[in-house]
């Protein structure tokens, strides 16, 4: 059994959320995004950092889950 989180580069986070490529970069810079990290020279974001910012978001406006 493979416990390890998915992660996802920049350019499959942006398609993922639909959104711009320079979008995910601007929110890293404020920071504002969902966290990444470097593995090497290389932007990645784990599934579960993703779901949590999402869930987060939905809840600031009054939309969340559960």
């Amino acid at each position: 059994m493979n416990n390890l989180d998915p992660l996802l580069s920049a350019q499959q986070l942006a398609d993922y959320l639909n959104v711009p490529l320079a979008t995910l970069y601007a929110w890293r810079h404020r920071p504002q995004g969902p966290p990444g990290f470097r593995a090497g020279r290389h932007l990645r974001y784990r599934k579960s950092d993703i779901d949590q910012w999402i869930n987060d978001r939905l809840e600031e406006v009054g939309g969340g889950v559960g």
